[in-house]
């Protein structure tokens, strides 16, 4: 049997509807879109619907939205096509120590070609103080980049403050909501961002689909060089087999949202409690309210989160927050910019539950954890 899956924010299985809305194009729609023959009509029209399934998702108009091959490359687009549309507005970019790498990155790139970059502190909790976007804004500010959620633990922005603080310095803002799509509202206007990245795998759709949602009036530089597809803003014969899972897959989220909500919330707690009551020395990363319904960072003290999950990794599928050798113990950027104590930190697991977690694979997972973690700590007491 394959091990109890419990990394649902590394990546999501597909949807069985999902995979129904793909195979015609899988199988027999293999048209391009942008051809003048029968063969484009359909292939056409799901690109359209694909296109409106999104928009419905994000409360935009389907004009707004256009794909791209995930959410690294949206994120990519999203932060250089500002810098380099924005440039006589200045070169100065914020964003948070707690972002994922395809904005950190991009933003270290930038500094290279002489931008600066403001990188915000966290609370320990991992919340981004809006104050401290308000001290950060200059005039010659021309973006602020801040994820909806974080992806290792949980915690959600207070965005709406932050958009609405930076729009009315005229500053644009970009969010990474790869993660909290499908899991919480999601909502361009009650967020107020003029771009928002979606990564179909995060979204129980294929790898390598993604879209970006640009506000209506937005400028950004032309990031893929070509044909005319996507509305003349991103070349390249468009994915319609993945646009069409994730079309599908925004669908499903905009109609089971309460549900999927409250199923990963359930499990989350119920693995939580069953941790909790089988283990002490545990610590709860992230805000305990403020967090994706499906997000459980816990660090065991004084061990080593690599040795856990040698130990559970045939019963139990999870990642790690630290990654322990033979001389140095790497932490992730996101427990350091929390400011977690190394002895903590380096026995951190992020598990994350989805909307296939059954309580059985809950109450199996959580017997299965206290038992490596019983059985590491007894040993080190012997030696």
């Amino acid at each position: 049997m394959k091990p109890i899956y419990l990394d649902y924010n590394g990546t999501t299985p597909h949807d069985p509807e999902v995979v129904a809305a793909m195979r015609p194009f899988l199988e027999e729609e293999f048209g391009n879109p942008s051809s003048g023959h029968p063969y484009a009509v359909k292939p056409r029209q799901a690109l359209s619907t694909a296109r409106r399934q999104v928009a419905a998702l994000l409360n935009c108009s389907a004009e707004e939205v256009i794909f791209t091959s995930g959410g690294t490359e949206a994120n990519n687009w999203a932060v250089i096509g500002t810098a380099w549309a924005r440039r006589g507005r200045g070169r100065h970019i914020i964003t948070s120590r707690f972002e994922h790498p395809a904005v950190l990155n991009v933003c270290a790139f930038l500094e290279k070609d002489g931008y600066e970059v403001t990188y915000l502190p966290v609370g320990e909790q991992g919340l981004v103080n809006v104050a401290d976007v308000d001290a950060a804004l200059r005039p010659d500010t021309l973006l602020v980049t801040i994820m909806h959620a974080n992806n290792e633990v949980g915690t959600i922005q207070p965005l709406a403050e932050i958009t609405a603080l930076a729009k009315s310095r005229g500053v644009r803002v970009h969010t990474d909501a790869a993660q909290s799509l499908g899991k919480i509202p999601v909502d361009v206007e009650e967020l107020g961002v003029d771009l928002l990245s979606v990564a179909g795998h995060k979204l129980y759709a294929p790898k390598g689909v993604g879209a970006l949602y640009i506000r209506k009036g937005v400028t950004l530089a032309t990031f893929m060089h070509g044909a005319g597809q996507e509305m003349g803003r991103r070349a390249g014969t468009e994915n319609i087999l993945e646009i069409v899972g994730l079309g599908k897959a925004c669908e499903i989220a905009a109609r089971d949202l309460e549900r999927n909500r409250s199923h990963m919330a359930a499990m989350r707690d119920r693995l939580h409690a069953a941790i909790a009551a089988g283990v002490g020395e545990l610590r709860l990363n992230g805000h305990p309210e403020k967090r994706l319904p499906n997000t459980l960072s816990l660090s065991f003290h004084g061990l080593e989160a690599n040795r856990i999950l040698e130990a559970i990794g045939l019963e139990v599928a999870a990642s790690a927050g630290a990654a322990c050798h033979a001389d140095s113990v790497e932490i992730s950027h996101v427990l350091r910019a929390m400011g977690l104590p190394i002895e903590w930190a380096k026995g951190t697991l992020r598990l994350t539950t989805g909307r296939m977690t059954t309580v059985h694979e809950v109450d199996r997972a959580a017997a299965v954890i206290v038992e490596a973690v019983t059985e590491i700590r007894r040993s080190r007491k012997k030696i």
